[in-house]
């Protein structure tokens, strides 16, 4: 099945732009209950993927041995800014494990946040890895990697740490993976279909202490996400605005080149979504919509309105436009 019209941008009266992509919303069973375009589909959910690629973490028992806390569980699960809230966890948590900078294998990157970005512009400092937006999940690696002994190079695919979260992805997802390739941070992405990780979301939303390891595991990760919607993106990031926003009745989650992924774990349901032109503004369009056809999210309240039905502005302030979601398609 094609890809579907999803979000169109009009200036004035024309259509100038549209984008096509999938998306599915499946239930508590796994059960595809909702589907644009194909479920089927292959895709790389990149950093929608990090609550599984943190699975390991806790089932092994290495998160409970150092002691993590329920903002380094969230830390471990983000796409962070490289703001100091962000940095300072990261590099706290490092010398927790006696470790530094330099053990980490998700390379530098120049913060997001404009203080930090500022701050380095001003200063003879260059970003570090810990400005890596995957830091907090390299950390959430390396406890990991600690924990079972294992070699220093974590993010080689056939090193331990990755063949589990591989074995985890293929459990949650219920699929064999058909591949994987190597995320912006150095390490593997596993793919899945869309459907599969909307599976996997669900199992999330569904997932409760008590109820084994597994579960007690996933309900952790979703609470931790969900207690500090600051520490898994930054302010003025649509994750954290939209997680803040849901009050506790669910996470978003966004993943490079147009993915993103809700966990509601009131109503039992997971969503996933994928543009296939790559863009932001349309997988944050999309994953908003889909949340007000839910009931989550007030279609008035302003961060729905900011990024579901954006006014488009020329550089003096004028109207110029709009970008909407396709009429009719998640009404």
């Amino acid at each position: 099945m094609s890809a579907v019209e999803l979000v169109e941008l009009w200036r004035g009266d024309i259509r100038e732009s549209v984008h096509r992509g999938h998306a599915v919303i499946c239930d508590g069973s796994g059960a595809v209950i909702e589907a644009w375009g194909d479920a089927d589909k292959i895709v790389l959910p990149r950093s929608s993927a990090k609550m599984v690629q943190a699975l390991p973490l806790l089932e092994s028992g290495a998160a409970d041995a150092a002691g993590l806390t329920t903002e380094q569980l969230a830390l471990a699960c983000a796409s962070h800014s490289g703001a100091a809230i962000h940095t300072g966890r990261a590099e706290r948590w490092l010398a927790d494990l006696g470790l530094t900078d330099s053990d980490l294998r998700c390379g530098p990157q120049d913060p997001e946040d404009p203080a930090e970005h500022k701050r380095l512009l001003c200063s003879d400092e260059s970003p570090c890895q810990v400005h890596n937006n995957c830091s907090g999940k390299h950390c959430g690696f390396l406890t990991l990697n600690r924990h079972i002994g294992a070699g220093p190079e974590y993010t080689e695919p056939d090193h331990p740490v990755q063949l589990a979260v591989r074995a985890a992805w293929e459990e949650v997802t219920g699929e064999t993976c058909p591949g994987f390739g190597i995320d912006g941070c150095s390490a593997p992405n596993f793919a899945a279909s869309l459907a599969g990780i909307g599976r996997a979301m669900a199992g999330y939303a569904a997932a409760r202490e008590g109820r084994g390891r597994r579960q007690g595991a996933q309900a952790r990760l979703v609470q931790a996400m969900m207690a500090h919607p600051a520490l898994i993106a930054g302010e003025g990031r649509a994750c954290t605005d939209l997680t803040r926003t849901l009050g506790g009745a669910g996470v978003v989650k966004t993943g490079a080149e147009g993915f993103y992924i809700a966990i509601l774990p009131e109503r039992q349901i997971g969503v996933a979504l994928k543009v296939e032109d790559g863009t932001t503004r349309a997988s944050e369009c999309v994953i908003t919509a889909i949340l007000v056809r839910l009931g989550v999210l007030s279609p008035e309240h302003p961060v729905a309105q900011r990024l579901r039905n954006p006014r488009l502005l020329s550089r003096r302030g004028l109207d110029t436009g709009q970008m909407r979601p396709v009429p009719g398609l998640f009404d």
